[in-house]
């Protein structure tokens, strides 16, 4: 089983993760985790933050001369503005001069200081920053890193940006990767791609924000990870489940179940067909999204990730109440992106990583890469000798 948990709060000493479930000798560098966190602050629309706001990696635990040992491995992120926050943010006992009391809707901020008597939202906030998706990215990093072992990639890409849609129908590929990080919004249409910067940069001018939505694809995921047997083993339940935790995420869609849900049952459905030339099942379509029953069927798992304007505007007009005065105020202003649908979608790729990963290993089992590598070739091989 492969579970991980994150601690820490946005502009603490920094962000710690541990990865548990990991098999031993898998390659790991400190190169290849960063490079997945230079990925998450990509994006046209973000803030100042990321520009200054440097990820300093450390390896705490569980890798060994660039390889995993079978044991948890403990990876801390710290942040390079902890001098700045060292006094607002000390856990020694204290308190603050400048308590946030005009809480932000559409964030946790009111919900958190009702569920645990906060008077000031920065208890909240601090915590419920979507900076703990560096933490995850981290963790997606390894989770990456074992899949490529079983010939499992991961892309994402913009298809929608406020109200511009992509209209295009192709999906990139993993060879495809660089090039939607080169895009400045990480959208694989080039003409959606300008209209969606024009938007950014519009809403941007008014001192708003944006959401839109991303479209996230697995491609070699072998047919079984998941079950029908359970309701809490069904992959594309654990999917959604991980996909909707991502902070401002509101909606998930498992291939094109929207657009599915209104025709009727003869065109509904991936028709199966024989491939005499790879002697395999085949499909006509991927409209399920690569999952059926509960289970990876062969074909690329797509979800679809719908993410809300972020709560924090730069020009504060949304209308709240003062929690200390009940009076009627604007909500308060923390430094924010116009957008962080791009970045999301890198986080979106890791939920599914650290989803997948783990439902290989549930599957394939072992103690060392060699062992689950030589499980899953053996199951491949019985899909080709044993097949129904």
């Amino acid at each position: 089983m492969l579970r991980f948990l994150t601690a820490g709060e946005s502009h603490g000493k920094g962000l710690v993760v541990i990865l548990e479930g990991l098999p031993a000798g898998l390659a790991v560098t400190v190169e290849q985790i960063q490079a997945e966190l230079a990925r998450r602050r990509l994006g046209f629309g973000r803030g100042p933050r990321m520009r200054f706001e440097q990820d300093e990696l450390t390896l705490l635990g569980g890798i060994r001369h660039g390889r995993t040992l079978g044991s948890p491995v403990a990876i801390e992120i710290g942040n390079t503005e902890w001098p700045k926050w060292e006094q607002e943010m000390s856990p020694a006992p204290g308190h603050t001069e400048k308590p946030l009391t005009k809480p932000r809707p559409g964030h946790a901020d009111l919900p958190g200081m009702q569920k645990y008597g906060f008077t000031d939202a920065r208890d909240v906030l601090e915590r419920a920053s979507a900076r703990e998706t560096a933490a995850r990215v981290a963790a997606g990093a390894v989770a990456k890193a074992f899949l490529q072992e079983l010939g499992v990639g991961i892309v994402s890409h913009v298809v929608q940006m406020g109200p511009v849609v992509s209209k295009s129908p192709r999906r990139p590929g993993l060879t495809d990767l660089q090039l939607v990080d080169e895009s400045q919004v990480r959208c694989f249409d080039a003409e959606a791609e300008q209209a969606m910067v024009a938007e950014i940069k519009a809403a941007a001018k008014a001192g708003d924000s944006l959401g839109g939505v991303v479209e996230v694809i697995g491609y070699g995921v072998p047919v079984g990870l998941g079950s029908h047997v359970h309701w809490d083993r069904r992959l594309d339940g654990l999917l959604a489940q991980a996909l909707l935790s991502i902070q401002a995420v509101k909606g998930v869609e498992i291939g094109d179940a929207v657009d599915v849900a209104g025709r009727r049952g003869s065109e509904a459905h991936d028709a199966i067909t024989w491939d005499g030339q790879s002697e395999d099942y085949a499909r006509e379509s991927n409209w399920s999204g690569g999952i059926e029953g509960g289970m990876s069927n062969g074909q690329p798992v797509v979800a679809r990730v719908a993410m809300k304007p972020l709560a924090t505007l730069n020009r504060p007009v949304l209308k709240t109440v003062d929690v200390v005065t009940k009076e009627e105020a604007v909500s308060f202003k923390e430094r924010t992106d116009v957008t962080a649908v791009p970045a999301m979608g890198v986080v979106a790729e890791t939920m599914m990583a650290l989803v997948v990963a783990g439902e290989a290993m549930r599957k394939f089992g072992g103690d060392s890469m060699a062992e689950v590598i030589r499980n899953h070739g053996a199951y491949l091989d019985g899909l080709l000798t044993e097949r129904p």
